[in-house]
């Protein structure tokens, strides 16, 4: 294992040290524990508040999205783990600002737990809490009910924090995450499998002419692994699987984002967008944004995933709302 770290038993508690260090104008947290993130002006009184968590290793996601006109603040677990009830109950009440809290996170068991009881617990300190999972992922199952969530989770994190930044209720705000994630699907493949520091390990293998598509960002497996295919039929391979579950054509309007795992180059990024582009402008489809870059990452794992978001009016302005976060700015 080559890993710039020092005990691997202080990987997440470093890199949270240096992370709000270098964005201390931005970040704080919340009891003494850095596992409680925060955005640095929480609370924002008369404002519904936006909460998420989840475990280390993915950034951006989770903690990278905290900040104007996205989230107040998120629970940090370690690598590929949930965060506890009790770090999330702190984030709770450090963000409330007297309107409520949502909640969006991933489909994953041990978070859906812990969330539960944050809520639960906060709800006795008379703390109103909703909640909304993340659930885009078309490759992990076919029934939308057990999708886990991926890359799109930052288009919900994106539109529900911009209704709340603009004065929405805790009704309107969930209603909105809810509107966003019913138009966002993701599907993803990986090159190579990534190492947790404590483990010291690859999480899986794969051949070296060998690709997994529809792995999950945990190291979840796929729905197959495959010969390495050429640039332009991984995305079209990928897109296929979004409009096969969530139709667009001529006259829809579309943001799309194309994610690296954590170890893919941006070069290669955009050609998997060129392709995406063509072909739906090709069907007479408006591309109205496009996101390239490290979203969603899988710590050093190789590959991709690709996101549509099917936009209307309401959707297209709250996606164009500004935010600023250390990981999204937006003008």
């Amino acid at each position: 294992m080559k890993k710039i770290l020092n005990d691997p038993k202080n990987f997440v508690p470093e890199m949270l040290d240096g992370l709000l260090k270098a964005h201390a104008d931005q970040l704080s947290y919340a009891a003494n524990d850095l596992r409680c993130i925060v955005r640095a002006d929480a609370p924002v009184s008369g404002k519904v508040a936006l909460a998420t968590g989840g475990g280390s290793g993915h950034l951006p996601v989770f903690l990278g999205y905290v900040g104007r006109g996205m989230l107040d603040g998120c629970a940090v677990g370690d690598v590929f783990q949930s965060p506890s009830a009790d770090q999330m109950l702190e984030v709770t009440r450090r963000i409330h600002g007297g309107r409520g809290v949502l909640y969006i996170y991933g489909n994953y068991g041990g978070d859906v737990m812990n969330f539960d009881m944050a809520a639960e617990m906060a709800g006795m300190e008379d703390i109103e809490v909703r909640t909304v999972l993340v659930k885009d992922d078309v490759a992990s199952n076919r029934d939308p009910e057990k999708r886990r969530g991926v890359a799109g989770m930052v288009f919900a994190f994106k539109c529900a924090g911009a209704k709340a930044d603009l004065g929405g209720s805790l009704d309107e705000v969930e209603a909105i995450a809810r509107k966003t994630l019913a138009n966002v699907r993701t599907m993803g493949m990986a090159l190579t499998p990534c190492i947790v520091p404590q483990v010291g390990k690859p999480t899986f293998t794969l051949g070296e002419d060998e690709m997994e598509m529809g792995m999950g960002i945990h190291g979840e497996p796929g729905i197959s692994r495959e010969t390495l295919k050429p640039a332009d039929e991984i995305a079209e391979r990928m897109l296929r699987a979004i409009t096969g579950d969530m139709p667009v054509g001529a006259g829809d309007r579309v943001a799309v984002m194309v994610n690296g795992l954590g170890a893919t180059p941006p070069e290669e990024l955009y050609i998997v967008y060129r392709r995406v582009h063509d072909v739906l402008t090709g069907e007479g489809v408006k591309i109205h944004r496009a996101y390239v870059g490290e979203y969603a990452t899988s710590m050093e794992m190789a590959g991709c995933s690709l996101t549509l978001f099917r936009l209307d009016d309401e959707l297209t302005t709250l996606l164009d709302h500004p935010a600023r976060t250390p990981f999204f700015v937006q003008v």
